[in-house]
């Protein structure tokens, strides 16, 4: 009996041994398993880490050519395109920053926006080249045109120097000029008087030379009186013309026909105020030019 019940003993604790080594068999393989899952995940979130930093690199490489190819360009429109690139990319990159490693459906979109940027700006770069190739080819095709125009040019300068000069003595030739000018106060029977109390008008005389080279035809001559105190005598604040691109008041003015010879006239001012004792100025005007500057006395 004793004999049996041990070698039931022992069949069943070879049983209970073997179950046992079963399951540590078990456990180690499925502690193998889990473990291999794990670094499976650990690789492929080093991988979408990894990936991430990829697109970053190529976003920041693509910015970083942006800013090569905005520094040098010369044309405005190509520049204003590649800037609106440049500034796409960085807004592109700031998201992508702060997207997730495992979110890699939007870092693929990502990758994919960043591979239609970098074709436009390739795009773009070759219309850059193209530029610069025929600019390149012009520059060199240039030299010699470059070489003549400054020498056509220097000798245009001259030519116009010579021509200001030749249009300045031609102005000053046909500018006109009073060659002879007086002043007689009239009183009111328009008789000679020596009485400025007495003055009822004043009559300026005067003579326009003779000059074959001026414009001849219908001209207006305007006289500015100007009294001791620098005002200037005028009748209305509406009475004015234009000179050295202003308008200035003016006393009195007349119309007249000029033919290119000597043309001598008067013309009057009516006193209507106290004439201030001292020195007078008369300066006459036609074609926006001062044809004549002369002073006159008021005693009393």
């Amino acid at each position: 009996y004793f004999q049996c019940m041990k070698k039931n003993n022992i069949i069943l604790l070879s049983s209970l041994a073997a179950i046992i080594i079963i399951l540590l068999i078990t456990v180690v393989y499925f502690i193998n398993k889990v473990n291999e899952k794990e670094k499976e995940i650990s690789e492929v979130a080093e991988m979408m880490v990894f990936e991430k930093e990829q697109v970053e690199n190529e976003f920041q490489n693509l910015a970083t050519e942006f800013d090569g190819y905005t520094v040098n360009i010369k044309n405005d429109s190509l520049f204003k395109l590649l800037d609106n690139q440049k500034v796409k990319v960085q807004q592109l990159l700031e998201e992508l920053r702060i997207t997730k490693a495992t979110n890699a459906r939007r870092i693929a979109e990502l990758r994919k926006e960043l591979a239609t940027v970098r074709s436009v700006m390739v795009r773009y770069v070759n219309q850059i080249d193209s530029l610069n190739a025929e600019n390149k080819v012009l520059k060199t095709e240039n030299v010699e045109v470059r070489r003549k125009f400054n020498q056509a040019s220097e000798t245009v300068q001259q030519l116009s120097k010579e021509k200001e000069n030749l249009n300045e003595v031609v102005t000053r030739a046909s500018k006109l000029d009073i060659s002879a000018f007086s002043m007689q106060p009239l009183n009111s029977k328009n008789r000679k008087t020596t009485w400025f109390s007495q003055t009822a008008n004043l009559q300026f005389s005067f003579t326009i030379s003779k000059n074959i080279t001026a414009v001849s035809g219908e001209k207006v001559l305007y006289l500015r009186i100007t009294r001791p105190d620098d005002e200037v005598m005028t009748k209305s604040a509406s009475n004015v013309f234009q000179f050295e691109n202003k308008m200035i008041a003016y006393s009195a003015k007349k119309n007249f026909e000029y033919t290119g010879e000597a043309y001598s006239d008067v013309i009057y001012w009516k006193v209507e105020e106290i004439l201030q004792k001292g020195t007078y100025r008369a300066d006459f005007f036609v074609d926006g030019s001062r044809i004549g500057s002369f002073t006159f006395e008021v005693k009393k």
